[in-house]
C-alpha cells in the first residue's frame, strides 16, 4: 500500500514533466507529508465534450485522495479507498467503472513504506523509509478518477461536484520489496499515454500491462530510513 508521498512541484512544473495542453488555476502547494482525502495533483485527459471523436486533450488538476464512485451516497467511505489493489480492480464495484475510462497519473516526488520488525519488548516497531527513482526524478502512480456529488433532495440546489481519485498497488518488487510487500504501480514514460487515453477501453489486460511494464522502475528504486512523519517539510525525507 501507499498511505504518504510528497509533491513539490507546482501546477506549472507538472505541466510541462507531462505535456499537458492545460493546467488547472487550483492551489497545488507543495508537500512532503500528503495523506488519504486531502487535495493531490492528477493528470489526466479529456475528450472534448462538443466533440466526441475530437483528440483527448490533457490536463493538470487537483482531487481528493480517495476515490468515491458516482453511486455512493456520502463521501466518507467505511473502508480505505486510496489505495485499489491491480489483482482486484477490475472486478471491486468501488473502482471497476474507473478502469473503462476514467485512468488518470498521480505525480509524486517519492512515497512513503513502513519496515516493521518486533522490538526488544515483542512491540511491532515502525521505521518509515523515503523512496525515490533516481532515474527519472519523478514518480507517475498509476491511478483512477470519478466525479462524486451528494444526492440532490427534492426542491435543493445540487451541491458542487468532487474530484476524487485512488493509485493503484501490486506485489512489491525490487529494493522495496525488503520492508514491505506492496508498492504503487508506477508507469513507464512510454506508457502514460495510453494509460490515461479515454478512447482507449480499460480492462484487465491493460492493468496487466502496466503491472508488468512498473517493475523495470521498480527495481531502480533507492531507498533510506527517514525519522517519524510529523508536520510536513524537505525535514521529512532526510536520511537518519
Amino acid at each position: 500500500m501507499c498511505g504518504r508521498y510528497a509533491n513539490t512541484k507546482s501546477g506549472e512544473e507538472l505541466g510541462a514533466y507531462f505535456e499537458a495542453d492545460e493546467v488547472d488555476a487550483v492551489a497545488m502547494p507543495p508537500s512532503w507529508n500528503i495523506a488519504p482525502t486531502q487535495q493531490v495533483p492528477i493528470v489526466v485527459d479529456r475528450v472534448p465534450k462538443d466533440d466526441p471523436d475530437g483528440m483527448p486533450s490533457r490536463l493538470v488538476t487537483a482531487a481528493r485522495w480517495s476515490l468515491v464512485p458516482r453511486w455512493a451516497t456520502e463521501l466518507a467511505s467505511k473502508y480505505p479507498t486510496f489505495n485499489a489493489r491491480s489483482e482486484t480492480v477490475t472486478e471491486k464495484a468501488t473502482f471497476k467503472n474507473a478502469v473503462v475510462r476514467s485512468r488518470a497519473i498521480l505525480p509524486a516526488d517519492g512515497y512513503y513504506e513502513w519496515h516493521t520488525v518486533d522490538g526488544p519488548s515483542g512491540k511491532p516497531v515502525k521505521t518509515p523509509h523515503w523512496i525515490t527513482d533516481p532515474v527519472e526524478g519523478e514518480l507517475a502512480f498509476a491511478g483512477l478518477y470519478s466525479w462524486w456529488r451528494p444526492p440532490v433532495a427534492e426542491g435543493a440546489e445540487p451541491e458542487p461536484w468532487v474530484l476524487t481519485a485512488t493509485m493503484l498497488t501490486r506485489a512489491a518488487h525490487g529494493p522495496a520489496a525488503s520492508i514491505h510487500d506492496r508498492a504503487p504501480v508506477m508507469l513507464l514514460r512510454e506508457a502514460w499515454d495510453t494509460w490515461i487515453d479515454p478512447t482507449v477501453e480499460g480492462d484487465a489486460a491493460l492493468v496487466d500491462m502496466v503491472v508488468a511494464e512498473s517493475e523495470t522502475v521498480l527495481e531502480r528504486l533507492e531507498l533510506h530510513a527517514v525519522a517519524p512523519l510529523r508536520g510536513d517539510g524537505p525535514h521529512l525525507i532526510e536520511p537518519v
